[in-house]
């Protein structure tokens, strides 16, 4: 489960971030890749798509799998793959479309390595350039992973890429909101359910001579679903950033991403599947944000709530490896009892 939202800046500038949750643990690190990096795309019949990176870009590996997860590159492109079960299916591969053929944790990271804006990739997946194959990667358990994803530039244009009966449906992202599973189109139509909404308090009303008025603030907002299901929090991740007030610049926007994500904290316990007598929970392991404009990509863990920001500007786009940090740390707990005392 993960929730991603966009917002705009007083200054014309757009910022979006996610969060990062699974039943088990997963291993993440940020990584840095450099222009003219080798790749080669994963299919279940062996290698498959070579290609080389026009673009550097940092973001998030997951195992030992090196290709991003979820990135910004230097053109100020985003993209980020979410879990899409029981929705999610994958084209054959054969001899003919193996030599197109990329993992599903391939893809983000080509669309990162390769493309500037929306509408190049918009105009390579409808050209069918490339075949998402249903190929098992490390960590993720027997099964190929069922994502989909979505894409942003630096414009504030957004897609939601999904791989629906074989073939890549392409949706327009207006709001830059994504949860999971089921489809994009299905989550839109669910919005309609919430059109009452309003952050402005109901006023009072009168009933047989008495003045009822509101218990405390928010009761505008009375019916939006607090649940952690997908369809719920597409909603709430809709509301709160079309009534978000705009910050005036894009690092208070990348704050502002923060708080709002704050909201979809899953702690762990909440949300539990039990498999084989084993117990699973998912847990926001990772909360993200990117900023296009200024080229900086921020993160903070479970473990350790200190924003950590990466700025892809001040690092060597000629370098001949990719970087890899953990995201592991343990967070710092101040002693002010001196200041008190």
């Amino acid at each position: 489960m993960c929730t991603g939202i966009m917002l705009r800046t007083k200054d014309g500038s757009t910022v979006h971030g996610r969060t990062v949750e699974f039943g088990i643990t997963i291993d993440t690190s940020i990584a840095f890749v450099p222009r003219g990096y080798e790749f080669t795309g994963q299919t279940p019949l062996g290698r498959g798509l070579k290609y080389v990176a026009k673009y550097a870009a940092v973001g998030v590996i997951a195992f030992t799998d090196v290709k991003l997860l979820d990135g910004l590159n230097e053109a100020g492109l985003a993209v980020g793959a979410f879990y899409f079960p029981s929705f999610a299916e994958y084209p054959t591969v054969t001899e003919e479309n193996q030599n197109r053929g990329l993992s599903p944790g391939d893809f983000p990271n080509w669309l990162l390595t390769q493309f500037a804006t929306v509408d190049e990739v918009r105009h390579m997946v409808q050209n069918e350039a490339i075949v998402i194959t249903p190929a098992i990667l490390p960590g993720w358990g027997p099964e190929p992973p069922p994502f989909h994803y979505v894409v942003y530039d630096k414009t504030g244009a957004s897609i939601v890429i999904e791989p629906v009966g074989g073939k890549l449906i392409i949706h327009d992202n207006p709001l830059g909101v994504i949860t999971n599973s089921p489809t994009f189109d299905w989550h839109m139509i669910n919005l309609r359910n919430y059109i009452s909404l309003d952050p402005l308090n109901v006023p009072a009303v009168e009933v047989a001579g008495e003045t009822l008025q509101q218990l405390g603030q928010g009761n505008g907002m009375l019916g939006l679903p607090g649940d952690f299901s997908p369809p719920s929090r597409f909603v709430r991740a809709a509301v709160f950033s079309a009534t978000a007030l705009p910050s005036e610049t894009a690092d208070k926007g990348i704050e502002q991403i923060f708080h709002i994500l704050n909201n979809f904290d899953i702690p762990v316990g909440v949300t539990r599947a039990k498999a084989d007598g084993t117990v699973h929970t998912d847990y926001t392991m990772l909360t993200v944000a990117r900023d296009p404009q200024n080229l900086r990509y921020y993160y903070k863990s479970y473990d350790d709530q200190t924003i950590r920001m990466v700025d892809l500007k001040r690092l060597d786009p000629r370098k001949k490896t990719i970087s890899l940090l953990s995201t592991e740390s343990q967070q710092l707990i101040i002693d002010m009892t001196e200041k008190v005392a």
